[in-house]
């Protein structure tokens, strides 16, 4: 199983340059990690892309759908007081946005106290960095350059 951002997610659900690599690694392990918080930040990047032209209405609605079905299969880590202690405690040692901080906060409940061997799927590159600087293998090899999904 690998945690999977929000960043990562939206290219499983609409075309864009990076789909058929996160396809692969999301076929490749077949299971999938996310944080509480990401349908939210996921409905944001599909509205966004709706608006910027990129999506029909009825693309969105399907879309919005296909998100609904990936979600129910995912293992979702929820929010407790804790996982807020530790985003609040990431943002004073990275550059991240408060969303961001609770998703690596998520990645961290998810992986336990060993971090190591974790893999971490983002295209943020800020976040990225984060997740890497806190022990994660962060995938894919390459964020390659987009601008954040779910960040409107």
């Amino acid at each position: 199983m690998r945690y999977w951002d929000s960043s990562a997610l939206i290219p499983l659900l609409v075309e864009e340059p990076r789909s058929e690599a996160l396809r692969l690694l999301a076929a490749e392990d077949g299971s999938i990690a996310a944080w509480w918080g990401s349908p939210v930040e996921c409905c944001s990047a599909i509205g966004r892309i709706r608006r910027e032209g990129g999506l029909t209405v009825d693309e969105e609605d399907r879309t919005r759908r296909s998100l609904d079905t990936l979600s129910e299969s995912w293992t979702e880590i929820e929010p407790t007081a804790d996982l807020r202690s530790l985003a609040a405690r990431l943002l004073l040692n990275h550059p991240l946005r408060a969303a961001d901080a609770l998703q690596l906060a998520a990645a961290l409940v998810w992986s336990g106290p060993r971090v190591a061997g974790h893999d971490f799927v983002c295209l943020d590159e800020r976040l990225r960095f984060a997740a890497r600087n806190e022990g994660f293998n962060v995938l894919p090899e390459s964020g390659g350059p987009r601008a954040p999904a779910g960040k409107s």
